[in-house]
């Protein structure tokens, strides 16, 4: 199995219900994040898939996604009584 890596995955909605589609999306993956912005560990094919079901619910004239794959060698910096992102034991996808 592949090593997840840890993504951080923003996006910019104009519509509310692809807006509700995109935050039930990334929250499939998402370790951590508030609003639009999520901590997202990622296996190369997860990312795929979710780069593919992003681009499908969007609307490319008006909507933005970004995701970002962070240094590994970088350390986790927390602020207040924020939890560090972990890569839990599983996924459920569904």
């Amino acid at each position: 199995m592949s090593e997840r890596e840890l993504h951080l995955a923003a996006y910019d909605i104009s519509e509310p219900r692809r807006l509700t589609a995109a935050l039930k999306l990334t929250r499939t993956y998402a370790t951590g994040g508030q609003k639009s912005v999520h901590e997202i560990y990622l296996t190369p094919a997860e990312r795929s898939a979710l780069v593919q079901d992003m681009g499908a619910l969007m609307d490319l004239s008006t909507d933005r996604f970004l995701l970002l794959r962070l240094d590994p060698r970088s350390r986790v910096h927390t602020l207040g009584k924020a939890v560090a992102p972990s890569d839990p034991d599983y996924f459920y996808v569904g």
